[in-house]
């Protein structure tokens, strides 16, 4: 698969990653299973086989089942630390964690990001983490505070480089004040159902200071790739089926499918978006990085956009 740079850095990464998210089946890590396991282990190796170097996680995935299994598979395939990226995620607190009564929360305490990188660490086998991103906007958010975190797991050889993740661009610019190092990503949802990132200056602010963004749910769940149909009785019916119509004649005309062109079109903005494919299933694994040799040219990338909005351009 074709590479690029990771934001202002010099870590190649595939043009697409491979998202951990559903590899343990559950979000309860009571249910794993050693069949659960090599599942999730089978869909790792598919994806590496497939030319993904960049694998995103977060603490939370899986009831950190996710993690775990991807340790086990990196005990496995004692090589692939060196060709793999490893990003994760931390901040999400659920409900009645660490105790009852405790609220669902976002945290970004000195203490809460150091002891979840602890954590990954653990359960990835890793000594350093490549990227470690903060997972959803604190309310509390203190960039002083961030950047001790952020230097002491840097310092101590820990975590390699940093991004956020859902993340405005002013809370983004005001984190990056704080920081002597450039911030790499910004992982956001974009998919040609949900196209803000194009107008709220959330992708003019990754060219700006060349950040990189990863987009979660490129597919929109699914609702744009091969195979879906959307039920006559859905919410602007009409306008999604005209938009997936219009993926399949331009996927018809390229030899190809939907999930492929639809997953081109976002790898075809100048700020370099990394969709995240999150499928466990080997085939969508393997089809989905076929788009990474698609260009789409100008005129193409915007019947497309325009099919997304459903009206015209101002």
């Amino acid at each position: 698969m074709k590479t690029q740079l990771l934001g202002a850095s010099e870590i190649h990464v595939s043009r697409l990653a491979y998202g951990c998210m559903r590899i343990s089946g559950s979000w309860d890590r009571t249910t794993v299973d050693a069949e659960t396991i090599e599942r999730g282990i089978h869909a790792i190796e598919t994806a590496v086989d497939a030319g993904y170097t960049f694998f995103d996680h977060a603490d939370i995935y899986g009831d950190t089942a996710c993690e775990s299994i991807f340790g086990q598979a990196l005990a496995r395939h004692r090589a692939w630390r060196e060709q793999l990226v490893i990003a994760t995620k931390c901040g999400i607190c659920f409900e009645d964690e660490p105790a009852p009564g405790y609220p669902h929360r976002y945290d970004f305490s000195y203490r809460h990001i150091v002891d979840s990188v602890e954590g990954s660490l653990g359960r990835l086998q890793v000594d350093r983490i490549d990227l470690l991103m903060l997972h959803r906007p604190d309310f509390l958010a203190d960039p002083e505070e961030i950047t001790r975190a952020f230097t002491k797991l840097r310092d101590a050889g820990k975590v390699r480089e940093f991004g956020v993740s859902n993340f405005r661009p002013s809370l983004l610019s005001a984190v990056q004040s704080a920081l002597a190092f450039p911030l790499l990503v910004n992982q956001v949802e974009i998919h040609l159902r949900r196209l803000d990132c194009f107008t709220d200056g959330t992708l003019d602010q990754c060219l700006e200071r060349k950040i990189t963004p990863m987009a979660w749910s490129p597919l929109a769940g699914g609702r744009v790739a091969s195979g879906y149909a959307p039920a006559p009785e859905e919410s602007g019916y009409s306008h999604h089926a005209a938009l997936l119509e219009t993926l399949d004649k331009i996927a018809a005309e390229r030899g190809t499918d939907r999930t492929v062109i639809a997953l081109a079109w976002l790898l075809r903005h100048p700020s370099r978006i990394v969709p995240v494919i999150g499928t466990v299933k080997p085939k969508n694994i393997q089809i989905a990085a076929r788009a990474a040799d698609i260009e789409l040219d100008r005129e193409t990338w915007y019947r497309i956009l325009l099919a997304a909005r459903g009206q015209k351009l101002p």
